[in-house]
């Protein structure tokens, strides 16, 4: 019980890793916000974690909704405690000549603005209150780049540099800003990182550049994710977790 109390709202988390964390925060005490563009998702996921969690509509590339997300929150749970930036897109492995500005801009929509979004929404509210935590899931893609993914990479990089230089500049209000850096895991992206379609073969030449010989899963997200939203981690900030079974070694 270790988020016992703390009022937490995850964006992306009607699947993949964002539900993994909902669901890994709900077990921990807390109370959450189920914040997905798919709606019915969300719903799904909030009635099957319980605990009072509530399901919230929000497309996060859009200032409006983000704000009206958040406020929402406040409405329902009186306040919010954590933030997880989790949702996350990527463009198809393939060669960097092949993205058009289109899918380019989507990325960084995706990837990056929802962050900034976020960030104006909350940090207001934090200031005038007792400060909070976020937790902005980025990548290792962002650290040590595979090929075919350069535009997806620089938006991670841009992620994992965004939150150190938040920490830094939110630490006197007691804001703590800190990252997770995960190794591509068994969601509905995977096929868009590995370019081809997901067949054991095709999981084995990704799995031979990970020394711990796996795929990451929702739940080392989640956990990793648990710790840093927690008490126990009070000291930390500016922290881009590797979650990478050592990838980026």
């Amino acid at each position: 019980m270790r988020l016992e109390g703390k009022r937490c709202l995850v964006t992306g988390a009607a699947s993949g890793f964002g539900r993994g964390i909902a669901e890994k925060f709900t077990a921990e005490g807390a109370r959450v916000a189920v914040v997905d563009m798919n709606g019915e998702g969300a719903v799904a996921v909030a009635a099957a974690i319980g605990n009072g969690a509530i399901a919230i509509t929000c497309d996060v590339t859009r200032a409006e909704d983000v704000e009206a997300a958040v406020a929402k929150m406040e409405t329902e749970f009186g306040g919010i405690d954590v933030i997880v930036n989790n949702a996350g897109w990527s463009n198809k492995n393939a060669p960097l000549m092949e993205t058009d500005e289109a899918t380019m801009r989507k990325l960084y929509d995706v990837n990056v603005m929802s962050i900034f979004h976020m960030t104006k929404a909350i940090v207001p509210r934090w200031r005038a209150g007792k400060g909070g935590v976020m937790i902005n899931v980025g990548s290792t893609a962002g650290i040590r780049p595979r090929p075919g993914l350069t535009w997806y990479n620089s938006s991670k990089g841009a992620a994992n540099l965004m939150t150190r230089s938040l920490a830094v500049e939110l630490a006197p209000d007691k804001i703590r800003v800190c990252g997770l850096a995960p190794v591509m895991g068994a969601t509905a992206l995977l096929e868009n990182f590995m370019g081809m379609p997901d067949t054991p073969e095709n999981r084995e030449r990704f799995i031979a550049t990970i020394p711990l010989g796996r795929l990451s899963e929702p739940r080392d997200v989640a956990n990793a994710a648990a710790f840093l939203a927690s008490d126990e981690a009070d000291f930390l900030t500016g922290v881009i977790l590797e979650v990478d079974g050592g990838r980026t070694i």
